[in-house]
């Protein structure tokens, strides 16, 4: 297929409710969707929920909840928390949809008969938290990084993949690029763990229920992440028929944030390996929140959920606010005081302001601007992922156009001078209209409500100053 995008998020756990995380790479990946759309590619944009394994097993016994109606429950509300956001996604995948368990039934059974599935005895530590599986070097002071749990040695009769026999081919395809790893410091991280022998993988589990049973031994379930990383190809309705490939396919990136790039970098291209189907062409890894310098953690108190800053900012001041905090791949730092500045700083006195008062200083004038369409250097930064930087260069525009109008006085010279007003004041809309256009991929509500008031030659506050 010519001219398409394909662009997905990792598909979320449900064990507990949207973060400030989940927000901030489906908001990425919706500003890449809108932005192709405006260009006129064919997108399709998924996302979901991870509904199977144990933390789920534990979490919705802790809920006094069945499985069933805690993971529907979850779901939905991952579903509303993307609405409020103003999330536009073409398929909203669950892990328990009927057409995705049968789909991935169907690839065990190929991989299977292939030989590349084997019964044998799995030894190793194994950190629940992450439902992955750890070596020592992964470890500080015995613990997992992410989880800070002391891992389980796990031993018991296994189903494994034969993640071992790919170990060459997956260091060739990541070190030509062929498939892409970005930020380059992800990509060196993986090809250093590339680097010692990768062992097979066990991919059944004897103690948890919830999941999806092995076509070719019932009594076991399907290893999470197996289970998961299968979804970016029943997402475009995929049955599991390793003929071909669905439409769309390969994707064109795969978001994700550090933690869970080294299972996407060796178990999920090794299995496409095996099936023979082309490899997705890149993976984006971003960076983590912290609040005042310290991870959030629901233990600290110090959580911001993405909910109450929609609440707070509205779903474009939101959208504005993660964008806008750092540069993609990278950490950042917010706080409940840097995000009312920085709202109050560009989005009530920055751009809201110069729209109000340019309009308002064109009451009496009427002039028309000149339609814009949007720069080219801010498209190869958005197509960069560098949005932040996106953001910072229509904020230049900005800014100079609030000092413009300082710096002529513009309020007397609509008076004094009519005709020099009226050349400024072409200027100033149209430049306007420019970020409008600008920002149709980031804040897409915002950025229309611009185009009409300045067509109809009326203001209306956009953002609401707050305290």
């Amino acid at each position: 297929m010519k001219n398409k995008f394909y662009i997905t998020t990792p598909i979320y756990y449900v064990n507990d409710k949207p973060h400030l995380g989940h927000a901030y790479t489906t908001l990425v990946a919706d500003v890449l969707v809108r932005y192709f759309k405006l260009k006129g590619e064919k997108v399709f944009f998924l996302t979901g929920t991870d509904e199977h394994g144990a933390k789920i097993e534990k979490a919705a016994k802790e809920a006094k909840k069945s499985l069933r109606e805690f993971c529907d429950e979850k779901a939905e509300q991952f579903k509303k928390a993307w609405a409020n956001l103003n999330i536009s996604y073409d398929k909203f995948i669950r892990t328990s949809d009927k057409e995705h368990i049968e789909a991935v039934q169907n690839v065990l059974k190929v991989l299977f008969n292939k030989g590349l599935i084997y019964k044998g005895t799995y030894e190793g530590l194994y950190c629940p938290g992450c439902e992955q599986c750890k070596t020592k070097e992964d470890l500080i002071d015995g613990r997992c990084q992410e989880h800070k749990l002391e891992p389980e040695l796990m031993k018991e009769e296994s189903y494994l993949f034969k993640l071992s026999l790919f170990q060459d081919i997956l260091k060739e395809k990541i070190e030509s690029d062929e498939l892409e790893i970005i930020p380059k410091e992800r990509k060196k991280e993986v090809l250093s763990f590339l680097k010692k022998p990768l062992q097979d993988i066990s991919i059944s589990r004897q103690k948890v229920k919830w999941g999806v049973p092995l076509p070719f031994d019932q009594k076991l379930t399907l290893y999470v992440w197996i289970d998961a990383f299968l979804n970016y190809l029943t997402g475009l309705g995929w049955k599991g028929d390793v003929k071909e490939a669905p439409d769309f396919w390969p994707a064109d990136l795969h978001l994700m944030s550090k933690d869970i790039l080294r299972v996407h970098a060796t178990i999920w291209p090794a299995l496409l390996l095996a099936l023979g189907l082309p490899l997705p062409k890149r993976i984006f890894v971003h960076g983590y929140f912290t609040i005042d310098g310290q991870k959030m953690s629901k233990t600290l108190g110090n959580v911001i959920w993405p909910d109450e800053i929609v609440e707070k900012f509205g779903a474009d001041g939101a959208r504005y606010l993660l964008l806008s905090n750092m540069s993609f791949g990278k950490d950042g730092d917010i706080s409940w005081q840097k995000l009312n500045e920085k709202y109050n700083a560009d989005l009530a006195n920055g751009l809201g302001n110069l729209l109000s008062r340019t309009i308002k200083l064109n009451e009496t004038l009427s002039v028309q601007p000149e339609n814009q369409e949007s720069i080219s250097d801010l498209c190869k930064l958005i197509e960069e992922l560098k949005f932040k930087e996106a953001l910072d260069q229509i904020w230049q525009k900005i800014n100079w156009a609030n000092k413009h109008i300082e710096e002529k006085q513009l309020w007397i010279l609509t008076k004094d001078n009519p005709q020099e007003a009226q050349k400024i004041l072409k200027e100033l809309l149209s430049l306007i209209l420019q970020v409008a256009e600008c920002l149709l991929p980031f804040i897409p509500e915002t950025a229309q409500k611009i185009k009409e008031q300045i067509r109809e030659n009326n203001s209306q506050i956009l953002f609401p100053r707050v305290k």
